[in-house]
This record gives structure tokens, C-alpha cells and sequence, in this order.
């Protein structure tokens, strides 16, 4: 399709004159598994290639980059070290970081774990959050932009993936272990889910099934491994060089990706959300899973957020759809049903993805598409449309 067609169709969809023409894309992969309370998991959307490299069909099993859903399972793992007394959400995050961290325009305020899950620190959601191996979070944090003016910690929303290095940090000095061994540790081992930040403790098998990502105009975006773990798993130090022995714990925090560079497969994925259904059994206290899921009002039609995409976030989950929508500027309606779900949604090179439980119906949707055209909108809601699409297939496929 030519680009002036796809202007046009783009142009009449918004104005409601007919749905977007679907595109083929060849190097597309697309994958959505549905879950309920009692364990099931039930494959609904599997389709596309593994990579242009290794055109095999993908499966629900396929390890892919989820980006953002990665802070949902930080929020687990803070959760489980606050369960086993090591944190603490209220207290003054400088405890665990070992060095002190303020709002240069609010110096007489703490920031908190709840502060940085939620999106309330006044940490500025503008500024680069990739760190070389060599520098480190506290001078990066002390560059003028690394905070918001007008943002006090507690105040108002804005989402930052800084935030979740930071935490990462807190989560090391806490524990005196790296973040992505921790978070193996803490999660992924417990479940008995093969997962992994930045591929570090993925298995053999996992780092060979990697679905590669790809932008919509075919461009490599990530993860074409060809069967081999990245030869360096983090971004290098400024001279070039990629010696992990030389990561400093609490003063880094952002190497193994904790904003985004989960690999996990759907169906992985999918046994993350039973667990959330199922309230923490055997793995979280339901007390905690609550508090993982207490919603604040997030303010589009102010500022906060983004085009109406988050309109109530808890600590490392927000919502679709529910009472959100009767509010100014909310446009969460993924589903299409006005439902309420939680969870969290991904969206970076090239791919969107998500996590969701109707905790009402006991059910869940987790997914992901690549390739997608990020300059395009939904019709119903802030998400892609061919996020939008993938969502309509998978529920589709439930009424058959």
C-alpha cells in the first residue's frame, strides 16, 4: 500500500467513515493467550514467523521483549522483599540506595517505593533513562531535567521509566544482589516461569526461541540472536568495553532493563496473570496484591498521563476501561466492553504487548503483536489499532 493510501485511510478512519484497512505485514508475529482463576490457559491468536532469519511459526512459547509489562513483575518483586522485611513502600528510598536522593526543587521531601512504582516521585518522564555500564544513577539524577519543576514527590502523575532503575538500585542495596539475578530469584524461580531481564539467565532454549522485533517498515529493531545470547547484554560502557564485574550494586540500576527488557512468552506470561487471579497464592500475600492494585485518578484532561491512555494507576499496574471512561480525556478502553482490567501494557520498538485480568469474570488476556505502525491510533482507545484488532480476534475466538 502507498504511503498517500495509507494517509487516507488513516484520515477517513478518524472520521468514523470507514474501519482502517488492514495491512499485511510479512515479518509480522502476533500471539494471544487467554487464562482464567482455576490455571487454564488457552491459546487464541498464534501467527507469523519467529524471525526473517528463522521464518518458523511462532508459539505461544516463543520468549519475546514485552517492554513495559516488565514493571509489573518489578512490582512483584518489591512485594516480596517488602513481605520478607527488606523494604518498606512508605520509607525514605535513600535507606536502600545507600546515597540520597531529593527533588532538587522539594529537598525536604522523601521519595518512596510507592512514589517510583506509581509514578508520583517527580522523577521527569522526558529524560533519557539509558545508562552506559560505566556511569552511575546518583550524577545522572543530579543533570538539570532529571526532575520536573512543578512535580512534588507524592503529587502528580507522570510516567517516567527512570522510576524503575531507581527501584531496581533499591532492590540491590536492599539485598546485596544484582537486579536480574535478584528478580530470578524472586519471580521467575518461584513460578517456575524461564524468564529473563536482558536474556542474562534466560535457558539455552529460551535465548534460541527469541522473536526477533521489527519496526513496521521491516528495520531490525532487537533480539535477532540467531540462536546466541547477545554478546553483550547491556549498553556498554562509554570506552566500548562490556565487563559486568564492573556494575556497581545500588548505583546503576539500569543495565538489565528494569522499564522494559523482560523476554518471557505469552503463555509465561499468561501463568503470571493466573497468579494474580488466584490473589498471590502460594507466592504473595492477597494483602499485597491489593496493594499492587489499589488505583489512584490519573488526570489526562490536566496533563497527567498519556492521550488518555492511563487514567488509574496503582503501584506497577493501571487499568482499562471501568468508571475511568465517564471521565475527561480517559481513552483506556482497550477491549472495547467498558469492562474494568488491570494490568500493565507494553509498547516500545516496534511492539505493543499486554497483561490484563478481569478480576471480576476470573479471566485475563495476555499478548503481543510486532511490527506495528506506531504512528497510527486505535479507534476506540489510546492503544494501536493493531493492538485494537488482536484484542477483537482473541475475545472472538472465546464466543466460537
Amino acid at each position: 500500500m502507498s504511503a498517500l493510501v495509507r494517509v487516507a485511510v488513516l484520515y477517513f478512519a478518524v472520521l468514523g467513515l470507514f474501519p482502517p484497512l488492514a495491512v499485511a505485514v510479512p515479518h509480522r508475529a502476533q500471539v494471544a493467550v487467554a487464562f482464567d482463576a482455576a490455571g487454564n490457559i488457552e491459546p487464541r491468536v498464534v501467527e507469523g514467523p519467529l524471525s526473517k532469519s528463522n521464518p518458523r511459526d511462532v508459539t505461544i512459547d516463543d520468549p519475546v521483549r514485552v517492554a513495559s509489562v516488565s514493571k509489573l513483575v518489578v512490582g512483584l518483586g518489591v512485594m516480596r522483599l517488602v513481605e520478607a522485611g527488606k523494604l518498606n513502600l512508605d520509607a525514605d528510598v535513600s535507606r536502600y540506595l545507600g546515597w540520597r536522593l531529593r527533588h532538587p526543587d522539594y529537598p525536604s521531601a522523601k521519595i518512596t517505593l510507592a512514589m517510583l512504582l506509581g509514578h508520583r516521585s517527580g522523577v521527569s518522564g522526558e529524560f533519557d533513562y539509558l545508562l552506559t555500564l560505566d556511569a552511575e544513577l546518583p550524577s545522572k539524577l543530579a543533570e538539570k531535567g532529571a526532575f520536573d519543576a512543578d512535580r512534588a514527590p507524592g503529587g502528580a502523575f507522570a510516567y517516567s521509566n527512570l522510576n524503575y532503575p531507581i527501584i531496581a538500585a533499591a532492590m540491590e542495596g536492599a539485598t546485596g544482589e544484582r537486579f536480574d539475578r535478584l528478580i530470578h530469584r524472586l519471580v521467575f524461580a518461584p513460578l517456575k516461569i524461564d524468564a529473563c531481564f536482558n536474556w542474562t539467565m534466560c535457558s539455552p532454549d529460551k535465548v534460541a526461541r527469541a522473536v526477533a522485533l521489527y519496526r513496521f517498515n521491516g528495520e531490525l529493531a532487537l533480539d535477532e540472536l540467531g540462536g546466541r545470547p547477545p554478546e553483550c547484554p547491556v549498553v556498554r560502557a562509554s570506552d566500548g568495553s562490556c565487563d559486568l564485574g564492573t556494575y556497581r550494586l545500588a548505583r546503576h540500576g539500569a543495565a538489565f532493563s528494569p522499564q522494559g527488557g523482560m523476554r518471557i512468552s505469552a503463555a509465561d506470561l499468561a501463568r503470571l496473570g493466573v497468579m494474580l487471579l488466584q490473589n498471590g497464592r502460594g507466592f504473595l500475600k492477597k494483602t499485597s496484591i491489593a496493594r499492587l492494585e489499589r488505583l489512584t485518578r490519573v488526570y489526562p484532561d490536566r496533563g497527567e498521563g498519556s492521550n488518555g491512555t492511563f487514567c488509574s494507576f496503582g503501584l506497577a499496574v493501571h487499568a482499562t476501561g471501568g468508571a475511568d471512561l465517564k471521565r475527561p480525556g480517559c481513552r483506556s478502553d482497550l477491549f472495547g466492553d467498558g469492562r474494568l482490567r488491570v494490568g500493565h501494557a507494553g509498547d516500545a520498538y516496534g511492539l505493543r504487548s499486554g497483561l490484563w485480568i478481569d478480576r471480576a469474570a476470573g479471566t485475563g488476556l495476555a499478548y503481543f503483536v510486532t511490527a506495528v505502525d506506531v504512528t497510527a491510533q486505535g479507534q476506540r482507545s489510546a492503544y494501536g489499532p493493531e493492538e485494537e484488532a488482536l484484542v477483537d480476534r482473541a475475545m472472538a475466538a472465546r464466543a466460537q
